[in-house]
């Protein structure tokens, strides 16, 4: 049985200047396909660079994938937008997912 997916919108809640970004990197609107909006934050957060992919270490654990903004419903709220194409595949669609969220300890 095939899956069902929905596309979702996670949009900014806060504004720019909003303190609950100060550990997290203002990324703007992504659209993602994905099977819940939950599962929405976790494609969207899964998009993200992680430690492993580069010389930095976590602060917990073993990926970084739980400190993600797009995790955090005080600053991304995530809304369904409808049916996903037949064809489509888990992931993200739309917006652009910045690869800066975490700063390489080698210059």
């Amino acid at each position: 049985m095939k899956e069902e997916l929905k596309i979702y919108r996670l949009s900014p809640l806060a504004k720019p200047d909003d303190p609950n970004w100060q550990n997290a990197t203002y990324q703007g609107e992504l659209i993602v396909v994905a099977r819940s909006s939950g599962d929405a934050r976790i494609v969207a957060a899964e998009a993200e660079l992680d430690f492993r992919e580069i010389d930095a270490k976590p602060a917990e654990g073993v990926t970084t994938d739980m400190a993600s903004a797009f995790r955090n419903d005080k600053l991304y709220t995530v809304v369904e937008e409808g049916p996903a194409p037949a064809e489509a595949r888990r992931g993200v669609i739309g917006g652009k997912v910045r690869v800066d969220n975490i700063i390489s300890t080698q210059l």
